[in-house]
């Protein structure tokens, strides 16, 4: 199953899309430019059903094959929102809005999956019903979350789903995935230490919350190295410090902030509890209290198993065994796509993206080169779990 035909007969048309996507990044839930011209498109390839406003402002088109004697119901995401980034490429569909770029692809995502129901809805050459699904507010607004809560699984019977993610240093024509965690949990945590304030040069009539919020930031760094299992994976970092306002005063209070990456469950709650523990219990050491403020971000991106041995061999049929790696490192970035394959089962697989500048950087750009392989994945996987026979 190589590159489809049809499909790289429209790659201009898809890159077109791609660059107008670039070039009007927004943020978030505000994406109604970019939900618009997806739903316009979708409506112009005869989708069976468009709905929009779902989760806010995601789209979903609903592509029933020739047949639906299968009742089989399969959904493909993509992400739609940009990052609050300058851009800094200089390429003539560059940004042109200040301070807001697509530095994570997700223009590339949602032009592929365009790519691909423009091609399944002239063939709907396939045994049941495809939804794709365009999501906003991947970056920090769990979009994902949104849609699902909104019923969207319900609502129209999906039953798997599926994403795909560009990947830098991933070569152009290769794919990457893993069953179970591929991507991290990512929460976020925010400690307010309560001392004594006193002049600097009395700190016998302080209680420190420098010094106490020094031993928690210390302390904190056990979790991972005495606490974890050392062949799971867990990330605990410290990323911001405020306190003080003057050389010659002890301030009441610091502030510390930070995030927790963790790709099982069970040691994401593990990490959790340890982190609480240990800043309330430092804390009280030295006479001094601390607040923890610690919200859950995104899940465990977990690929079931069934559905990651398929996409696996979707990919290994498009572009050969050599060029899909079926055991890949897994990413301590978080992903929204967690709460959808929470919700169903599913596979979530990276498309490489060349040597490019990385995810989040002002100088990323998605490859365009990659379009027909990610919109050739997305058809020969509704072809192949639905074939028309």
């Amino acid at each position: 199953m190589p590159i489809i035909n049809r499909i790289a007969e429209f790659h201009d048309e898809i890159t077109a899309w791609r660059r107008d996507f670039h070039e009007h990044p927004e943020l978030l839930y505000d994406v109604h430019r970019t939900a618009g011209k997806v739903e316009e498109l979708l409506k112009s390839f005869g989708c069976d059903e468009v709905v929009s406003g779902i989760g806010k402002t995601g789209v979903v088109g609903i592509i029933k094959g020739n047949k639906d004697s299968s009742g089989k119901v399969i959904g493909l995401r993509a992400d739609m929102d940009a990052l609050p980034i300058h851009e800094q490429t200089d390429k003539p569909y560059a940004s042109k809005t200040p301070g807001k770029m697509h530095a994570c692809g997700h223009d590339g995502h949602t032009a592929m999956l365009l790519g691909a129901a423009k091609y399944l809805a002239e063939t709907r050459n396939f045994d049941g019903t495809v939804a794709v699904i365009f999501q906003p507010a991947e970056e920090g607004g769990a979009g994902g979350k949104a849609m699902v809560d909104d019923g969207m699984m319900d609502r129209f019977g999906i039953q798997e789903v599926f994403g795909m993610h560009n990947f830098p240093g991933i070569p152009v024509g290769e794919f990457a995935i893993r069953e179970g965690g591929i991507m991290a949990a990512a929460d976020m945590w925010n400690i307010k230490v309560v001392g004594v304030d006193s002049h600097a040069a009395m700190p016998h009539k302080s209680v420190d919350p420098i010094v106490v919020a020094s031993h928690i930031v210390l302390a904190l760094q056990s979790i991972v190295a005495r606490n974890v299992d050392p062949v799971q994976s867990a990330v605990v970092s410290t990323t911001i410090i405020n306190g003080g306002s003057a050389h010659n005063i002890i301030p009441m209070n610091v502030e510390l902030a930070g995030t927790v990456r963790a790709l099982d469950p069970d040691v994401r709650l593990q990490v959790k509890q340890r982190l609480i523990s240990i800043a309330e219990t430092v804390a009280a050491g030295f006479g001094a209290k601390a607040e923890v403020d610690y919200r859950d971000g995104y899940p465990v991106t977990m690929n079931a198993a069934d559905q990651t041995a398929f996409a696996t061999d979707v990919a290994k049929k498009l572009v050969g065994d050599e060029r899909v790696d079926d055991n890949t490192e897994p990413s301590l970035g978080g992903e929204d796509f967690s709460f959808m394959s929470n919700a169903r089962p599913g596979a979530f697989i990276f498309v490489g993206n060349g040597d490019t500048a990385g995810l989040h950087q002002d100088q990323y750009d998605f490859n365009d080169e990659i379009i027909p392989y990610g919109c050739s994945y997305w058809a020969q996987l509704v072809e192949t779990a639905m074939p028309n026979s």
